[in-house]
């Protein structure tokens, strides 16, 4: 199986190459178009019990899509909005990956549910978090632009900024500054990561969007 990430980084997409025997498991809806020797499989994310969970609690669709071909075949997945999409090869490790980030990922990839803590709940990133594990490669997506950050000690993340981080990082939620200045300079709360490890950040956040459309609403 072949893959590629066009249009980079404002529409990114990502066309799939498969051959006989390969498969690719992805979000549910994210197929913007495909050739016709492709089959679509529709299933439970994780089982009945588990895709309930995911959907209630880590807003994660409640099926997932498998594609596979007999002979060969293009595929293109897509999120539903505009944004960045990046791959990376687990290699046996694993990676936390924030609520509708995931967009595909190799049938050998394990896909749990994990808590976040009242940490991330706080910082609206959602009290659960999806855990990608095991051996293959894992597309996920983001508003605006991926960028990746190497962290030792500890590092600011502006609320909803955060799509992905890795296990040995960890989250509390801060004043960006003091008290008259974290609530007047309209920053408030954010997260504060602790590393060993690596974190994906996006440049734009959806919240940011909201809060921008509404002050332009004109009743």
């Amino acid at each position: 199986m072949e893959s590629e990430i066009r249009n980079k980084p404002s529409f990114a997409n990502v066309l799939v190459k498969l051959e006989s025997g390969d498969s690719i498991v992805a979000e549910s809806d994210a197929m913007a178009s495909m050739s016709t020797s492709i089959e679509l499989r529709t299933r439970f994310n994780g089982g009945f019990f588990r895709a309930l969970l995911k959907r209630l609690l880590g807003k994660e669709s409640l099926f997932v899509n498998e594609f596979s071909t007999s002979g060969k075949g293009e595929l293109v997945l897509t999120q539903p909005f505009p944004g960045d999409i990046e791959c990376i090869d687990l290699g046996g490790n694993a990676l936390y990956l924030q609520p509708g980030a995931f967009l595909a990922c190799d049938p050998s990839v394990n896909l749990g549910l994990g808590w976040a803590g009242f940490a991330s709940f706080i910082g609206r990133e959602g009290l659960f978090r999806l855990k990608v594990s095991g051996q293959g490669k894992v597309w996920f997506g983001a508003y605006g632009g991926i960028y990746v950050r190497e962290i030792e000690g500890e590092y600011v993340v502006d609320s909803g900024h955060l799509v992905a981080y890795e296990p040995t990082v960890s989250l509390k939620v801060g004043l960006a500054g003091g008290v008259f200045s974290s609530f007047f300079s309209g920053e408030g709360l954010v997260t504060r990561v602790r590393g060993p490890g690596r974190i994906y950040l996006q440049s734009r956040s959806m919240s940011g969007l909201a809060s921008w459309v509404n002050a332009h609403i004109h009743y």
